[in-house]
C-alpha cells in the first residue's frame, strides 16, 4: 500500500520546513505548498490524503481553499483538513468548522499535536466511504 500522503500549506519556509521534516519522520508523504495558490494547484494534481492548511496565506487565503474544496461535487474519496493557524478567537475556529474544516490546531502548536491529528485523520478515512 502506498504511504499516505500529506499536503503541507504554510507560507512561512522556516516553519514547512520543520512540518515536513517530521511528517516525513512519521512514516507519511509529503508534499508542500507555500501561498494558497500553490496548494489549490496541488490538491487538484497530487490528491493528498490529508490536508494541513494554514489560513494567513498570500495569493489565495487557507479560507478560500477550504470553500473551494468542500464546494466542489462530492467524491469517494474524503480528504480530511487540519488547519494549523495563528488565528486563535473562537469565531476563527467556528468559522473553520462551519466551512467543514475537520481538525483545528493554533500556532504556535507542538509538532506531535499535529502528527496525532493526522493520524487521527488517517484513522477515520476508511470509515468515511
Amino acid at each position: 500500500m502506498a504511504a499516505i500522503k500529506v499536503l503541507l500549506a504554510d507560507d512561512e519556509g522556516s516553519v514547512l520546513q520543520i512540518m515536513a521534516q517530521k511528517t516525513a519522520g512519521a512514516g507519511y508523504g509529503v508534499v508542500t505548498a507555500c501561498d494558497g495558490q500553490e496548494a489549490w494547484a496541488k490538491i487538484k494534481s497530487e490528491n493528498p490524503d490529508v490536508i494541513i492548511l494554514d489560513l494567513i496565506m498570500p495569493k489565495m487565503d487557507g479560507w478560500e481553499v477550504l470553500r473551494r474544496l468542500r464546494a466542489q461535487p462530492p467524491s469517494p474519496k474524503w480528504q480530511p483538513v487540519i488547519i494549523v493557524s495563528a488565528l486563535d478567537e473562537l469565531s476563527d475556529v467556528q468559522k473553520g468548522l462551519t466551512l467543514q474544516a475537520d481538525h483545528y490546531l493554533t500556532k504556535p502548536c507542538r509538532m506531535e499535536d499535529v502528527i496525532k491529528a493526522i493520524r487521527l485523520m488517517v484513522s477515520l478515512i476508511p470509515r468515511h466511504i
